[in-house]
This record gives structure tokens, C-alpha cells and sequence, in this order.
């Protein structure tokens, strides 16, 4: 009998996009049981804190068959990418790739994940192509400029975010009363 494939897709997930959730579900196919490692990385100044990345992503998996915990689990992780798959049993890295500049640093990630536990296999998936241009980074900046991002997040997320903008919209014209009108931000 073979081994269970156990697959750890990690990410920031600042926001989960409908390209992470594409690359989720079609990950579902390829391993029997799937972790969603949401990352720390506090050195990308995340928009969102961990717990709301979790809760984000957690409230997104349930809506994808087997969603509820009997083969796709939400885990935060806060050290090495390869000792949390360690850790948590996995065998089997998930990669999407979106573009062809995604596949340089993500091969060579690959290849030092490989160096240092060579008995983990790293699967890339393709970005479909209606997602091949979404970024977390693109979203929160259209967002924080008011526009439409419905296209690219699931509603919760999409209102979560809504909700976060107008709450820095509101801070800065406290902190900035007469710069309000003439900031960054698009008041409707």
C-alpha cells in the first residue's frame, strides 16, 4: 500500500485571492489530504494579523468540498517552511505559479527545500488562466483605492477588506483632518 500524500500549500494569504483558492481546490486532487500553512512573515508587513489571515482563509476552505476539516486543515506556522512539513507529517509541497518570474524563485526555493529534507516532493500548479494576474499585493492596492475587487477575492474576504480600508480611512483622517480630501483615498 502506498504512502498518503499529504500536501502543505503555505502562503501569507494577505489576502486569500480566488488564485489560492483555484490553486487549493485543484490541490485537493493531487494529494489526499492538504494543509494550508498560513505564514507568519512579518517582514512583508501583512495588512491582516494572523488570527484574521487563518479565520480568512478557514471561512474560504469550508466552501470547497471536503472543506470541512476531513481533508483540507488551516494551520498557522512560524518557523522553517521544511520543519513545519516536517512537523506535520507532509510529504509534498504545493507551489501555484502565476507567471513565468514566479518559476526562478520558486525553483530555486525548490531546489535548497530539497537540499535540506530530500524525501519532500515540491508540485507546482499552473494559475489558471482567468487568475494568471491576480496578487495579494495588486488587490490590497486597488482596494485601498477604492476599487472594485470583487473579482478577485471571495465576498468575505472582499468585505473584510472593505471593512479594514474604511477603518484606515478613518484613522488617517483623524490623525490628518485637513489632508483627508486631498489624500490617497477616494471618499464615496
Amino acid at each position: 500500500m502506498s504512502q498518503a500524500r499529504t500536501g502543505v500549500y503555505p502562503g501569507t494569504f494577505d489576502p486569500v485571492t480566488n488564485g489560492h483558492v483555484d490553486i487549493i481546490t485543484r490541490a485537493t486532487r493531487v494529494v489526499d489530504r492538504l494543509i494550508v500553512g498560513v505564514a507568519i512573515n512579518a517582514g512583508k508587513e501583512p495588512l491582516f494579523s494572523l488570527g484574521e489571515r487563518v479565520d480568512m482563509v478557514s471561512e474560504v476552505v469550508a466552501d470547497i468540498p471536503n472543506g470541512d476539516g476531513s481533508r483540507i486543515v488551516v494551520v498557522p506556522f512560524d518557523n522553517l517552511l521544511m520543519e513545519f512539513v516536517d512537523s506535520i507529517g507532509g510529504n509534498v509541497i504545493i507551489r501555484g505559479l502565476r507567471v513565468v518570474s514566479d518559476f526562478e524563485y520558486e525553483f530555486q526555493m525548490a531546489g535548497m527545500n530539497t537540499c535540506l529534507n530530500p524525501e519532500v516532493e515540491t508540485v507546482f500548479l499552473m494559475a489558471s488562466e482567468r487568475n494568471q494576474f491576480i496578487a495579494s499585493r495588486f488587490v490590497k492596492e486597488i482596494g485601498r483605492l477604492g476599487g472594485d475587487i470583487s473579482h478577485f477575492v471571495p465576498p468575505r474576504v472582499k468585505e473584510r477588506l472593505c471593512r479594514r480600508f474604511e477603518g484606515l480611512r478613518q484613522a488617517e483622517r483623524l490623525t490628518q483632518p485637513g489632508r483627508a480630501a486631498a489624500g490617497p483615498y477616494r471618499v464615496s
